[in-house]
């Protein structure tokens, strides 16, 4: 499986699902050798909606990859990025991406990760860039979304890399020609997801659901933010 798996599907299911509104029939499919051709399947028409324009399908895709595709075109600086960002962002996630309140942080937390607490922010954890601008053009600012112009859009993404140490000048500028070069520091550490190889040995047909493991169970770990793991003797009494 990819570790990274950003397909623009919100275009397609926008588009399909209007074009099966408007009665759009879907090709059946080709006999394979020596099956005999089936007869045409007869479309029905539910006689709602219409088929998607170019324009809304448009409007749906927008997805940005790792590898750059779906940049739309435009610029920014980190020093055109800083106000913007304090006018439309800080409100919510703090003046230096440390988060106000309970809203999510998005600097900080370089070398937590192995910790006990450890605060994923886009610098500390996230692998792609891309899924930062991605985001930012897809949903933010919160309540005025896709609001920003695209040369907006880059300023602010450049400023919320440069919180991150990631950009390191505030006259650098950031474009849909340079925004791949962008590396965050812990790509290297996602990797692809290889269960049906290396777990294959532990799969049953038929998987153990009692007595599965000899000896007494043992807590190993904490819910440690709201303490619901169960203790003998410490749970409440029910009369």
């Amino acid at each position: 499986m990819s570790r990274f798996h950003n397909v623009a599907a919100g275009g397609l299911v926008a588009s399909l699902l209007v074009a099966v509104g408007a009665g759009i029939g879907l090709a059946a499919p080709k006999p394979q050798a020596g099956h005999a051709a089936q007869p045409p399947a007869v479309v029905k028409k539910i006689g709602i909606g219409r088929e998607a324009t170019a324009e809304e399908i448009a409007g749906w895709n927008i997805s940005v990859r790792p590898d750059g595709q779906g940049l739309p075109p435009g610029k920014g600086t980190v020093k055109e990025g800083e106000p913007l960002y304090v006018e439309r962002c800080a409100a919510c996630h703090g003046e230096f991406g440390e988060s106000a309140g309970r809203w999510p942080i998005l600097s900080g937390g370089a070398g937590t990760l192995a910790s006990h607490d450890p605060v994923k922010s886009i610098g500390s954890y996230w692998p792609y860039a891309s899924t930062v601008i991605d985001y930012i053009r897809r949903a933010m600012p919160f309540g005025a979304a896709q609001t920003l112009t695209n040369d907006e859009l880059y300023a602010i993404t450049a400023y919320v890399l440069y919180l991150n140490d990631v950009i390191k000048d505030e006259n650098f500028e950031l474009s849909d020609r340079n925004f791949a070069t962008i590396k965050l520091p812990n790509q290297p550490n996602f990797i692809d997801d290889d269960r049906e190889t290396t777990e294959k040995a532990f799969w049953r047909k038929d998987p153990c659901m009692k007595n599965c493991a000899a000896g007494e169970p043992k807590i190993i770990g904490r819910a440690r933010t709201i303490d619901v793991t169960p203790e003998a003797g410490k749970g409440p009494k029910v009369e």
